[in-house]
């Protein structure tokens, strides 16, 4: 499957089944992608001289396999039926 930042994939697992969203970060390494409000996780963060800290909802990576491509389905898809 070709995976790029940027394209749009669908949720096809999980606890967001359904959903979709936009590729952020990838790591081929492990294979596994962040996605645009899926997978949300709280972070505690201590106060620092930059930030106030406290708790914070930000996205956590999900394997490659748990996702679809919806922008090659979108362009090859066919329909057949009966005429």
């Amino acid at each position: 499957m070709l995976l790029k930042k940027g394209i749009q994939v669908k949720i096809i697992t999980g606890k967001d089944k359904g959903k979709t969203g936009e590729i952020l970060e990838i790591d081929r390494k492990l294979g596994k992608l962040k996605i645009k409000s899926i997978n949300m996780i709280k972070r505690h963060l201590k106060p620092t001289k930059e930030n106030k800290g406290g708790i914070i909802s930000k996205e956590n990576f999900i394997h490659q396999s748990n996702i679809k491509n919806i922008d090659d389905t979108k362009k090859n898809k066919k329909t057949t039926g009966k005429k």
